[in-house]
Formats: structure tokens, sequence, C-alpha cells
């Protein structure tokens, strides 16, 4: 079994602002506010998480072959 990455770095669209976090291990974040500019971003269409659309690492249920977040 692959381990589970925890930590992805979220890079804000807007303003280049990066944040590297410790994401959920059972659920989604679909909301998260930048904090360089105060964006509120949102997963791109297809994406399930905020992780999956702007960070370096999918989401934990992604990374363990879940075909969507609960």
């Amino acid at each position: 079994m692959t381990a589970i990455t925890l930590q992805s770095t979220l890079t804000c669209p807007e303003c280049g602002h990066s944040e590297t976090l410790e994401m959920p291990q059972d659920a989604c974040q679909w909301f998260f506010e930048c904090k360089g500019c105060g964006a509120i971003l949102r997963p791109k269409p297809g994406d399930c998480c905020v992780y999956c659309s702007y960070g370096t690492v999918a989401c934990p249920p992604i990374q363990r072959g879940s075909s969507c977040c609960s």
C-alpha cells in the first residue's frame, strides 16, 4: 500500500501566494481563503476540492483511489 501524503502546497491563481497546509484525511475542502489577497478559492470544474485544483498533491481520498470525496 502506498503512503498517503497529508501536506500540499496551495497556490492562489489570483496573486500567486503559496501556503503549505495539512489536508483533512477523510474529506474534501471545497473553499479556501487566500491569506495573500483574500480570494475565496473553489475547486475547478471536474475537481473535488481546492487541493486537487490548486495544490501540489491531490487530496487523500483521491490518493486512495476513491472516485469522489464524501
